[in-house]
């Protein structure tokens, strides 16, 4: 349910991609190792409120989110209420969160959705979701994985979209030819979780600036790691 067909490659194309396969493998079982306990970081405890918490994430710490939330949901803790809610007084309550006033506004305008055209549930489908206001493919993906163990697809962030491009899995700029091309690489029950991994790596060791490839386990598999210079 909701989960995205990837077409089978066959040929010729598909052997040129078995070492590329097999190299994500290798770099995924690490992740596994070196982040075992990767799961979602927001705060919620139903779907709805997963799904708000993922839209005030947008360029903002999950960190600064969960700081948000409690009283957010203390005051709206449904759909039906955010529905309703006073549109200044929802902005007042995520205004830390950034772009506070598009935030509020699409967060009201998907319960209502999810009120009058879902029956008050938040959908279980991709293509149900992308109807709601400020819902892409990214909160979906964290929505469907996290709510209901669905991975329909591989959540692509500004982390997920660096490391995937030095590590040589993709060549693409756009997240969602980033996230096809990941989707044909990786096992599906793993598509969430590398996206956790990946962002957990990206900030700890493969950081935009100044990534720490000396002490990064992933530095043989990655075309892009800097490799140390020898004196002698």
């Amino acid at each position: 349910m909701g989960t995205k067909i990837i077409p089978v490659k066959t040929g010729s194309a598909e052997k040129k991609l078995l070492p590329l396969r097999k190299r994500s493998l290798e770099i995924l079982a690490r992740l596994k190792r070196l982040y075992p306990d990767a799961t979602c970081s927001l705060n919620y405890s139903t779907p709805a409120q997963l799904l708000v918490a993922t839209i005030l994430s947008a360029q903002c710490t999950d960190e600064r989110v969960n700081k948000v939330t409690p009283a957010l949901f203390g005051k709206f803790p449904d759909a039906e209420s955010l529905a309703i809610a006073d549109l200044i007084e929802l902005e007042n309550l995520v205004r830390s969160t950034g772009f506070y006033r598009n935030k509020a506004k699409n967060i009201q305008a998907a319960c209502r959705m999810i009120v009058t055209e879902f029956n008050s549930v938040v959908p279980n489908e991709m293509e149900q979701l992308l109807k709601l206001p400020g819902v892409a493919r990214k909160t979906a993906n964290v929505v469907l994985a996290h709510a209901y163990n669905i991975n329909a697809g591989v959540t692509v962030d500004t982390h997920v979209k660096r490391l995937s491009q030095r590590l040589g899995l993709t060549e693409h700029t756009d997240p969602l030819r980033i996230e096809q091309d990941l989707m044909g690489l990786l096992p599906q029950p793993d598509w969430e979780n590398w996206s956790i991994r990946l962002i957990d790596h990206g900030r700890a060791i493969c950081k935009a600036r100044s990534p720490v490839c000396v002490a990064c386990e992933l530095a043989d598999l990655c075309p892009a790691a800097t490799k140390p210079v020898v004196v002698g």
